[in-house]
């Protein structure tokens, strides 16, 4: 007896090791990258990132990616990508919601967000962003919303801007709680309100030096990287060059350790004025999506008033003529001759049209 349960313990140990070797799923990188849970695997040819990671290109000097993307389909693109770094940004309210700036994005908003865009990306480290108000009013807001970003969002760590003192605090607070955190600081948009609007950051000595100093504090706090926004690229390589920790660009020219862009920015999709209002001039577009997708909707706006769509490719439902049939059948009983006519009709255009190239079995 004791021999059957020795070898049938040691069976379930067995099939416990196989499973947590050969089963991944998204999860936290504070936790094991291989665990015993089901779910999908990644199609993404990379594995997923993590701090270790970061550190490994930051100490062998090879440039981070990172890209801010809003919901699932982007989520996605940006994995299959390889892109080290998926941001999920509180730009969302202008870009996606159209706002004017950061500040109306609630933590419920970016918890929205985050679930979309961590359901889409498996491989890169996923940064959620403290939207305004968030993280101001304690020490114990701030944890409880990077907790939050976590728990409920599916992110790896948080973003917040500033490197004030009460930030760095704030920052420190988070570090400790034993949450990921990356700094933001040059132009920090949701300070538009003492700064004046969006404008760059650093084009001073004291501004320069202020720049340098909050991401030097936020270094000490725990924050694993830094955000440079809007900065002269020489106040960059300067902050970059005095830090120990990898600075992520964003307008703040080539010295930085890595570079971010916005998934829409990039790819060209802002054919409405807002878009252009709202996408910046450091900004490089790689492709021109915004007019491949208005031509798109052009098309299918012409095909559906010169009733071109759809077409019987794109009909590939069929009812078999006895069940088609006792159809009009019972349509006549009920006095709904024009219905029953309408089914006629369709049958014989159907007919004459052929067969659907994607056939469905018949019920």
């Amino acid at each position: 007896m004791e021999a059957t349960m020795w070898r049938n313990s040691r069976n379930l140990r067995d099939i416990y090791s196989k499973l947590s070797r050969c089963v991944e799923r998204r999860s936290m990188s504070n936790l094991p990258e291989s665990t015993v849970y089901g779910g999908p695997k990644s199609k993404s040819p990379w594995k997923r990132v993590t701090l270790r990671h970061l550190e490994a290109k930051y100490q062998t000097n090879q440039p981070i990616t990172m890209v801010t993307a809003y919901d699932y389909p982007s989520g996605a693109h940006v994995d299959r990508a390889g892109i080290d770094i998926c941001l999920v940004g509180d730009s969302v309210g202008m870009v996606v919601h159209g706002h004017d700036t950061t500040l109306p994005v609630t933590m419920e908003d970016m918890l929205l967000h985050c679930k979309a865009v961590a359901r889409g990306a498996d491989r890169p480290l996923l940064v959620g962003d403290l939207p305004f108000g968030s993280y101001e009013q304690s020490t114990q807001q701030a944890v409880a919303s990077a907790t939050r970003m976590l728990k409920e969002g599916g992110m790896d760590a948080v973003k917040m801007e500033g490197g004030g003192g009460s930030r760095v605090q704030a920052a420190k607070a988070i570090s400790e709680a034993g949450i990921a955190v990356m700094g933001h600081v040059g132009l920090t948009p949701q300070a538009i309100s003492v700064l004046g609007g969006f404008r760059p950051q650093g084009r001073n000595v004291d501004s320069a030096l202020q720049v340098l100093d909050h991401a030097l504090a936020l270094q000490s706090a725990g924050c694993f990287s830094i955000v440079l926004e809007c900065v002269p690229s020489p106040i960059a390589a300067a902050v970059t060059s005095a830090l120990k920790i990898p600075t992520i660009g964003i307008g703040a020219g080539p010295f930085c350790s890595g570079q971010v862009l916005v998934y829409h920015d990039l790819l060209g999709m802002m054919q409405h004025p807002h878009f252009v209002q709202v996408t910046p001039k450091f900004s490089k577009q790689y492709a021109s999506l915004g007019n491949v997708i208005n031509d798109a909707l052009s098309q299918f706006r012409d095909e559906v008033i010169s009733k071109a769509f759809p077409s019987p490719v794109h009909t590939p439902y069929r009812i078999g003529e006895e069940q088609q049939q006792a159809f009009a059948e019972a349509l006549e009983k009920r006095g709904l001759h024009g219905a029953a006519e309408a089914v006629s009709a369709a049958a014989v255009k159907d007919a004459t049209a052929g067969e659907p190239t994607i056939k469905t079995p018949l019920d």
